[in-house]
C-alpha cells in the first residue's frame, strides 16, 4: 500500500488537490490562500509543491493530500486513497480475498441505494407520509432535497421489489431492510413499514441506514432506526455531517440537536451546521468526526429532564477532548423543530445568546432549586464535572470564578471541590443519567527554550535541504550536542520557509545556532547546579567536587559564548 501511496503523490501535485476548495496565489516558493477551515480575511493557508505538504496557521493543522482530502470530503484514510487514486489514474492494489469482501459491501451499498430510490417513488404528494411531512412544517424543497420517502404499509413490498432486482434475503438482512419472524425461520418481511423515511448517510454522502417515523398514532416505537451494520455503526455516523460539514468548517461550530425532523428545520431556517445524532450517546468517535470541521459544538438539545441529562453527558465528553462547548435554553418540552415552525425568530435569538455549558447549567439549575443549599448539591454533581473536564487551565481558572459568583463562595472552595472530584473520579448524575469523565489536572509543561531552537535549526535544514546552509546547521548541532539533528513539525517547516525565503545564504542560522548554544549550555548550567547541591547536601566529597569542576567550565562556555 505504501508504494500506491507514492505513486499517487508522483502522479498529482498537491496544489491540483487543493485548488478546487482555495483560491491560491503565487507566495514565492509557495501558495497561500483564505483557510478552508476557519473563517478569516488574511491568507494563513500555506501549501508546499515541492514537499507536497500544507499548513494552516489559523487553525493549527497540516499534512500531505491523504490528510487534506480526509478533512475537506469527511473520509478516513481508504476513502482518500479511493478518491485520489481516480484521479491519478492508479488502481488500487488488494490483499488476496479482499475482492469478495469488497464486492459484497458494494452489494449492500447498492441495495440500501435501491431502498432509498424506493420509498422516494412511493413518497407522493397525495400519500399521508407527504402529508405528515408538511404538517411538520418541512417544505417541498426540503423533502426533495434530503430525499425523505414513504414506507408502504404493506409487509413485503419492498423485499419483492428488491429480490426482483437480484438480491438476496441475506444481502437485505445484512443492510438492515429486511428481518427475520420470530419462530418462523426462513419467514422475511420489511423492517420499516408505514413510516416517514430519512435516509442516513455517512460523512461522504452515501447512504448506509435509514430512520422511520410512524405515521400511525398506534405504534409503540414513533422513530425507528436501522440495526447497526457493516455500514451503519451508531457510534461513528452523524445524521446530517454529508450536507453540514463545509458549514461547520465556514462558521467554526457544529450545531448539535435532536433527531433527524430538527435537523431538517435547522437547516431550512438557514442553519446549515446543525447535526444529529441516530439513535445513540455522542461518543468520542462523534467527536473526532466533528473535529475533523471545527472545535465548538453548540448543544440544542431537548429541556425536559433526559434532555438536560443528555446535555450534560455530551459536554463532559466533548470538554475532555478539548472542545468548547455552548448549549442554548429552549422553551419547556418544546424542540427546536416546534420552536422554528411556532417562532423561528425566538430560536435565532436564543442560538445569538447561547452561554457557555458551565453557565448554561449555572443558570438552570438556579431557576430549578430554590434552596441555597440545594442548588450547590446540585452544582457539584453536575457542574463541577464539567469544570474538571475543561482541559485549559485559564479557562478552568475563569470558570471556577463563574462558579464561585453564582454561589457567593470562594474560587478556593470550588477549587476544593474540583480537587475532591478529581480523588473521587466520580461522575455527573441529573437523577437518571450518569457522567463518567477522565481528568487531566495537569497542563502540558511549556517546552525548554533549547527544544523550541533545536526545532527551529531542523526546519532550516529540512527546508534547504543539499544547501551549504543545511550542511552548516547540520555540523553546528551536532558540535553543539553530538547529535543528528530532530525531526520538525509541518508548521516549523513552513515558519522557516516564509521567514527566510526562497535561497538565503548560509549565514542567516548564525543567530540562531547561537541562541540554541547559549540554551542548550544554560540548561546544562543548571543541572551542574542542582547536582552541585544535591552532592553538597548528602555530604558527597567527590561528586561535590565533580559538580564544582562541572560548573566552572560551563561558565568559561557561556563567558565566551557572549
Amino acid at each position: 500500500m505504501s508504494d500506491t501511496v507514492q505513486r499517487i503523490k508522483e502522479q498529482i501535485s498537491i496544489v491540483d488537490i487543493v485548488q478546487p476548495y482555495v483560491k491560491l496565489t503565487r507566495a514565492g516558493k509557495h501558495w497561500k490562500g483564505i483557510s478552508p477551515f476557519t473563517k478569516e480575511k488574511t491568507p494563513s493557508f500555506f501549501v508546499s509543491p515541492e514537499r507536497g505538504t500544507y499548513y494552516c496557521f489559523s487553525s493549527g493543522q497540516g499534512g500531505d493530500i491523504f490528510t487534506f482530502i480526509e478533512k475537506m470530503e469527511g473520509v478516513d484514510f481508504k476513502g482518500a486513497l479511493k478518491i485520489l487514486a481516480e484521479q491519478a489514474g492508479v488502481e488500487l492494489q488488494y490483499e488476496k480475498g479482499s475482492s469478495a469482501s469488497r464486492s459484497h459491501v458494494e452489494r449492500l451499498r447498492e441495495a440500501l441505494a435501491r431502498a432509498e430510490q424506493f420509498f422516494v417513488t412511493t413518497m407522493t404528494p397525495e400519500g399521508s407520509a407527504y402529508a405528515y411531512a408538511k404538517k411538520r412544517g418541512l417544505t417541498a424543497e426540503t423533502i426533495t432535497a434530503w430525499r425523505l420517502g414513504f414506507a408502504p404499509e404493506q409487509w413485503r413490498m419492498l423485499l419483492e421489489a428488491l429480490a426482483s432486482a437480484g438480491f438476496s434475503t441475506k444481502e437485505l438482512a445484512a443492510a438492515g431492510l429486511i428481518k427475520e419472524a420470530d419462530g418462523k425461520p426462513g419467514t422475511w418481511y420489511d423492517r420499516f413499514r408505514n413510516r416517514l423515511m430519512f435516509p442516513i448517510r455517512d460523512a461522504a454522502g452515501r447512504t448506509v441506514a435509514f430512520t422511520g417515523r410512524a405515521l400511525s398514532a398506534d405504534e409503540p416505537a414513533k422513530y425507528l432506526n436501522s440495526p447497526e451494520t457493516e455500514l451503519f455503526r451508531k457510534s461513528e455516523i452523524i445524521f446530517g455531517m454529508d450536507r453540514a460539514k463545509d458549514s461547520i468548517r465556514t462558521r467554526g461550530f457544529a450545531l448539535l440537536v435532536e433527531g433527524q425532523m430538527d435537523v431538517l428545520h435547522c437547516h431550512q431556517a438557514g442553519f446549515t451546521n446543525a447535526i444529529a445524532l441516530s439513535g445513540t450517546a455522542l461518543s468520542e468517535k462523534h467527536l473526532s468526526l466533528i473535529k475533523r470541521y471545527a472545535d465548538n459544538v453548540m448543544l440544542v438539545l431537548d429541556s425536559d429532564r433526559a434532555g438536560l441529562a443528555a446535555t450534560a453527558r455530551a459536554a463532559a465528553l466533548a470538554l475532555a477532548v478539548g472542545m468548547r462547548v455552548k448549549a442554548v435554553s429552549l422553551p419547556e418540552n418544546m424542540d427546536p423543530a416546534d420552536l422554528l415552525v411556532q417562532d423561528a425568530k425566538s430560536f435565532v435569538t436564543r442560538v445569538a445568546e447561547a452561554k457557555s455549558v458551565i453557565e448554561f447549567f449555572l443558570t438552570t439549575l438556579s431557576a430549578q432549586e430554590s434552596d441555597p443549599h440545594r442548588l450547590v448539591l446540585a452544582v457539584e454533581r453536575v457542574v463541577i464535572p464539567l469544570v474538571a473536564a475543561v482541559s485549559s487551565p485559564l479557562e478552568r481558572e475563569h470558570f471556577i470564578g463563574i462558579v464561585a459568583h453564582a454561589l457567593a463562595t470562594s474560587p478556593e472552595a470550588v477549587r476544593e471541590s474540583l480537587v475532591r472530584y478529581s480523588q473521587r473520579n466520580a461522575g455527573v448524575s441529573l437523577g437518571v443519567h450518569h457522567v463518567s469523565n477522565t481528568i487531566s489536572e495537569a497542563a502540558e509543561p511549556a517546552r525548554k527554550a533549547a527544544d523550541v531552537r533545536a526545532e527551529a535549526l531542523a526546519a532550516v535544514a529540512a527546508s534547504y535541504p543539499n544547501t551549504a546552509l543545511a550542511e552548516r546547521v547540520r555540523n553546528e548541532y551536532a558540535r553543539i550536542v553530538g547529535a543528528p539533528l530532530p525531526t520538525p513539525s509541518e508548521r516549523a517547516v513552513f515558519e522557516a520557509e516564509l521567514a527566510l525565503g526562497e535561497t538565503p545564504q548560509p549565514d542567516v542560522a548564525d543567530e540562531l545556532i547561537h541562541a540554541f548554544e547559549r540554551a542548550v549550555l544554560d540548561e546544562q548550567y543548571v543541572s551542574a547546579l542542582v547536582a552541585l547541591r544535591r552532592a553538597h547536601t548528602v555530604g558527597d566529597r567527590e561528586a561535590e567536587t565533580q559538580a564544582e569542576n562541572k560548573c566552572a567550565e560551563l561558565l568559561k562556555r557561556i563567558a565566551a559564548s557572549l
